[in-house]
């Protein structure tokens, strides 16, 4: 059961109906995890232009972001992420082998070199930021710019806030909308 109650389509604002409509259409359900947010609109509204500005925004491709993200979430140990952002990062072409061996990714053929530091960008900044090094971070400068740190660290940033909003809460996978909750998207 639920800490917090998760809201329907008819029981938000019509602001918030309308991304509720648009992760409907786009992924096939809303998120518990939005659903429990919408019990603050404000809150809600701002946390999805946030995430839409972290994963649709930058020149480092979503795969990336989501790559980080499923290590950010295997270290926090959250399931509600790790179940989703698994399906994502598959469907955005990491493999089942590459998943797995994010955690040994530095000693891994699965990854490029590029794909490995910012591997080990989630690593240290989930489990010791104080820990990332000069040398750490002269060779992430090697292959990112200014603003790919930053959208990186965004991804990185966001994830953990998001994984410990949700082990709080013991938020549980979300599930597939039903054909009845489908057929509202638009519905007034």
């Amino acid at each position: 059961m639920p800490r917090i109650s998760r809201l329907k389509r008819d029981e938000v604002s019509s602001s918030t109906s309308v991304i509720y409509d648009r992760y409907l259409r786009d992924r096939g359900n809303v998120p518990n995890m939005f659903r429990t947010m919408a019990h603050r609109p404000e809150i809600f509204q701002t946390i999805i232009a946030h995430l839409e500005a972290v994963l649709k925004t930058g020149t480092l491709s979503t795969a990336l972001k989501e790559l980080v993200i499923v290590r950010t979430s295997q270290l926090n140990q959250t399931p509600y992420c790790l179940a989703s952002h698994t399906t994502i990062a598959r469907r955005l072409g990491w493999t089942d082998d590459q998943i797995i061996a994010l955690e040994n990714a530095a000693g891994s053929d699965a990854f490029t070199e590029a794909e490995k530091v910012a591997i080990h960008l989630a690593e240290v900044m989930t489990l010791n930021a104080h820990g990332y090094t000069e040398a750490d971070f002269k060779r992430l400068r090697s292959f990112y710019d200014e603003g790919e740190v930053v959208e990186l660290m965004a991804a990185i940033g966001l994830f953990n806030y998001f994984n410990r909003f949700n082990d709080l809460l013991e938020m549980e996978p979300t599930q597939p909308a039903s054909a009845e909750e489908l057929a509202t998207i638009g519905a007034a």
